[in-house]
């Protein structure tokens, strides 16, 4: 057999996307399976976004793309942040690029070389580390609590510092722990960071819209830190638009020009449709978001009063986002027939076998004792998923 790169040896899989696989699995087999595992809202695209899009197909916007997207989308995109940011930026200051996952690759890429120390709190989306193992960096997990709202403290900040930290790589709202950054405690963090000016800040931003606390608060906002911060955003969450893939990054221009120089070999410019109806989705009414988020606030506390009825799991109400991330701890050891559950992957599959719902592993997250749930489907299958899981627990010894 050929031998294939040793890259494919430096990362794994999602296990958000192995979940999916898994449960697609058990549908063809004719299973009804309730899917919380995939962070995807379950709305349709607003009416005015599509409509946008097939004009762009009319008008014949159908050709190459420059590689950090139309002048048009990245003002709009400048626009966007001075509206609800208070930011101040210009388009050679954007990359717009196929979904928010290229642009932390792109990031990433750009700024990481091997050996260099990037430091992610945990709990944290799966891809972070992942792509800092394929620059050949290394990851410095910080552990967080539920008491500690899964935030990071300025002193253990400060602590894992050193002359190799090149990167700090965290989310507001966060993925999967559902914590939201005050301005109080971005500024204490803030403060950490005036001390070691060599450190750059990726701030991944992406569920900005799906806040249940208040304003959402972006650590650019200080400007003697500005240019050492990227910001990383899309256009999926907060305007049900996933597979548009389109993401997009505000940075130095520095930063800008190297991940321009990289995607200009992966993909070149993205999608010129998607970007054409991201225009209209940044610049005109946001009543269709905060709609969705009335509705994920509802859905919120359906889940919440859910989890509270099963014995044994310590839940944290997310602040932001779309998910809970319990404690599933009190069921190691427990089983049911031949299946003992050890950890929380076997807490996961258990619950997709015998209840038929999807959830991810919490070790993908960095936090091997909790399970991710997303609450991005319908009142109706939330909770009949959480009857299903309430009964499964229940048959463990």
């Amino acid at each position: 057999m050929q031998q294939l790169s040793s890259i494919l040896d430096r990362f794994a899989e999602p296990e958000t996307l192995k979940m999916a696989k898994l449960g697609r699995e058990l549908r063809a087999k004719g299973i009804d399976v309730i899917d919380l595992s995939l962070g995807e809202p379950d709305f349709d695209t607003p009416q005015h976004i599509k409509d946008a899009a097939k004009k762009a197909i009319d008008d014949n916007w159908s050709h190459y793309t420059p590689v950090p997207g139309f002048l048009d989308l990245r003002e709009a995109i400048c626009t966007k942040f001075k509206r609800d940011n208070n930011l101040d930026y210009k388009p050679e200051n954007i990359v717009a690029s196929t979904g928010a996952k290229q642009s932390l690759a792109n990031v990433v890429l750009a700024l990481v070389d091997e050996g260099d120390e990037v430091v992610i709190p945990t709990p944290y989306w799966v891809t972070y580390s992942e792509l800092v193992k394929i620059a050949r960096g290394k990851v410095v997990q910080v552990g967080t609590t539920m008491e500690s709202q899964f935030k990071i403290t300025p002193s253990q900040l400060e602590a894992v510092i050193n002359n190799k930290t090149k990167v700090f790589l965290f989310s507001s709202p966060c993925n999967p722990s559902g914590a939201v950054y005050s301005k109080d405690e971005l500024e204490a963090l803030a403060a950490i960071f005036r001390k070691h000016p060599n450190i750059y800040i990726i701030s991944d931003e992406i569920y900005e819209y799906i806040n249940f606390v208040g304003k959402h608060e972006s650590i650019a906002q200080f400007d003697d830190l500005k240019d050492r911060v990227i910001i990383v955003n899309g256009l999926s969450k907060g305007f049900a638009m996933t597979g548009w893939r389109l993401g997009y990054i505000a940075a130095h221009a520095n930063i800008a020009k190297a991940c321009e120089k990289l995607q200009g070999q992966f993909t070149s410019g993205t999608n010129s449709i998607a970007q054409k109806a991201a225009v209209v989705a940044l610049t005109t009414d946001l009543k269709p978001s905060f709609e969705m988020v009335k509705e994920f606030t509802r859905r919120r506390e359906i889940t919440m009063g859910l989890v509270k009825q099963i014995p044994g799991l310590k839940c944290f109400e997310p602040q932001g986002a779309f998910y809970i991330f319990p404690d599933v701890s009190h069921y190691f050891g427990r089983s049911h027939g031949q299946m003992v559950i050890q950890n929380s992957a076997d807490f996961s599959m258990y619950l997709l076998n015998t209840a038929h719902v999807s959830s991810v592993m919490g070790d993908a997250f960095g936090d091997p004792k909790c399970v991710r749930f997303s609450f991005a489907n319908s009142a109706e299958n939330i909770q009949k998923a959480w009857a299903r899981i309430k009964e499964a627990l229940a048959k463990l010894s």
